[in-house]
């Protein structure tokens, strides 16, 4: 049994105190909660190594209690010990991201020569966004080191006028290199990178460029199930960024946009699902009002890739993380066909799709969508430990032996029966 520091109770105490509050059994809360005894059984006790935010979270929405409430300062710990899929070395972005520095501050190792102008750089940039947006990870670890590294000796050598650019182009790649590093579950790199995002981005004056990097921070935030912090900081920074519409730039509008949709996603997750309706409502005017105009060729397709459909997509995660598998299917009826520029959200929205036919028994359905993003993205989807829930819960509900496609996608998640 885990042993915690005195004072910081365990998620399983936490449960256990909520779920005796509430006067329920274990097996009620389980019922209620759509999960096995087991599971409960097993939290309560801290004999589980790791636990999902989504079994966590239907635990809170059975106990009506925010599910910020069962995790507190217990997370961290276990999202270390969650089992992690490392296919791809991480060793040369490390040293870019934390790099080694003398007792003077220099840099143990320095670029050689004058790097590439700006354009050219911002060029190299767009090439590795879709490489990442085509989820082929591995060659974006590839670019991005030296990319990186090119970008922070142009920042060095800018003059006045260009310095504000360099660091708007070094908040980029940093962004963009924190986004890689969480889809790859490494979230402290994912942080320091961030932050670095961050310090480039103040420095640059470009307050569009600063509130991207902090819906990628929010997003970091999530996974590490720090919902509350997320869902403040995403609104907290919407509220400093409000657009007036009728002067608003597209880039302006989404990257209002994008901190409302991962604001309600943090809200969502947290139990609180009319705050975060009202947020994908007030994301649905921003995109609206964006229309056919697209935010300009500077940004990152984080920002280039805010729609309607984009916000649709939102919707329907936050049905899911509702445990509504019906209205999941209805409002996934009226998003576009994908893939979008954004991989990921396209990818994610699948998932959500995929969960909902699971839910409800329609095991073929279910596979066929977690099939065709294993041909569409296959490194995407080993990193997502919602895909092994949606294959445990397909082949949980399954009479006969799994399919050939099933067996292929639980070896692809990792999931083991």
């Amino acid at each position: 049994m885990t042993t915690k520091p005195s004072g910081e109770q365990t998620i399983g105490q936490k449960l256990r105190r909520h779920r005796k509050a509430s006067r329920l059994t274990q097996e009620q809360l389980a019922e209620r909660a759509g999960l096995s005894i087991e599971i409960v059984r097993k939290l309560e006790q801290n004999v589980r190594r790791s636990t999902s935010l989504s079994t966590l979270h239907a635990l809170a929405r059975a106990l009506n209690v925010s599910t910020t409430a069962l995790i507190g300062d217990a997370t961290e710990a276990a999202a270390r010990a969650e089992p992690d899929h490392r296919p791809l070395s991480l060793a040369a972005i490390r040293r870019v991201i934390a790099p080694v520095r003398g007792l003077d501050g220099t840099l143990l190792t320095s670029r050689v020569g004058d790097p590439p102008t700006l354009d050219a750089l911002t060029a190299r940039l767009r090439d590795v966004d879709r490489t990442y947006q085509r989820n082929d990870y591995a060659r974006a670890l590839a670019d991005l080191p030296p990319l990186l590294t090119d970008v922070r000796a142009a920042v060095d050598i800018a003059s006045d006028r260009d310095q504000p650019a360099a660091y708007a182009l070094l908040a980029r790649t940093q962004h963009l290199t924190g986004n890689l590093l969480i889809q790859l579950r490494a979230g402290d790199l994912a942080q320091t990178a961030l932050t670095g995002a961050l310090d480039a981005a103040r420095q640059s004056g470009d307050q569009v460029v600063a509130a991207t990097v902090i819906q990628g921070m929010c997003w970091l935030l999530m996974r590490q199930g720090r919902l509350a912090e997320a869902a403040e900081l995403a609104v907290s920074t919407a509220d400093q960024i409000e657009p007036r519409f009728s002067r608003a730039t597209p880039a302006e509008l989404a990257a209002w946009g994008w901190l409302l949709v991962g604001g309600a996603a943090a809200y969502a997750r947290d139990n609180q699902p009319g705050t975060a309706a009202d947020l994908v409502d007030a994301a649905q005017a921003a995109a609206v009002r964006i229309g056919e105009r697209a935010p300009g060729p500077g940004h990152l397709m984080m920002v280039g890739g805010f729609d309607p459909g984009r916000v649709q997509m939102a919707r329907v995660e936050n049905a899911a993380v509702a445990g509504d598998p019906g209205r999941v299917l209805d409002l996934a009826r009226l998003v576009p066909a994908g893939p979008t520029p954004v991989g990921s959200s396209w990818q994610r929205h699948r998932l959500d799709v995929a969960w909902a036919h699971a839910q409800r028994r329609a095991h073929q359905d279910a596979t066929d969508v977690l099939v065709e993003l294993r041909h569409l993205a296959p490194a995407w989807l080993r990193q997502q430990r919602y895909a092994r829930e949606i294959v445990d819960t397909i082949s949980d509900g399954r009479r006969r032996a799994m399919t050939e496609d099933l067996a292929d996608l639980a070896q692809v998640v990792g999931y083991i029966p």
